[in-house]
């Protein structure tokens, strides 16, 4: 009976360690992506803007070292991959239109996770 509850015990101080090391063990294998979705003034997705990223203020002002470039597809959508967990700086265009003063850097990205964000070119 003893031998028993022993190995009862066992099996569940490894489950509940699996259960507890499972998450971060998960985090590890995927990546950090950003959706952006560029919409016009009117709210509607804007397909073929080009949107670019960077990491420091100083790059976005300068339009110099983006982290990526990339082209909107017909839902007005881009996504970049295998990021850094930190806030982006983002230029947005297309013709004309642009994001200048319209939502231009992110919060810190959440590790692990597809994060979405919006922005205007008017």
């Amino acid at each position: 009976m003893k031998t028993m509850k022993y190995i009862l015990f066992l099996i569940s101080a490894i489950l509940l360690a699996g259960l507890f090391s499972f998450k971060s063990a998960n985090d590890q294998f995927l990546p950090t992506k950003l959706r952006i979705t560029v919409i016009d003034g009117l709210g509607n997705p804007t397909e073929g803007a080009t949107v670019s990223i960077f990491e420091t203020e100083e790059d976005y002002r300068a339009g110099e070292n983006a982290v990526a470039k990339a082209t909107t597809d017909d839902k007005g959508r881009v996504t970049f991959k295998d990021l850094k967990p930190v806030s982006y700086y983002l230029y947005a265009y297309k013709g004309d239109m642009n994001n200048d003063g319209e939502g231009v850097v992110t919060a810190p990205l959440d590790e692990g996770k597809l994060n979405k964000v919006n922005t205007v070119i008017e």
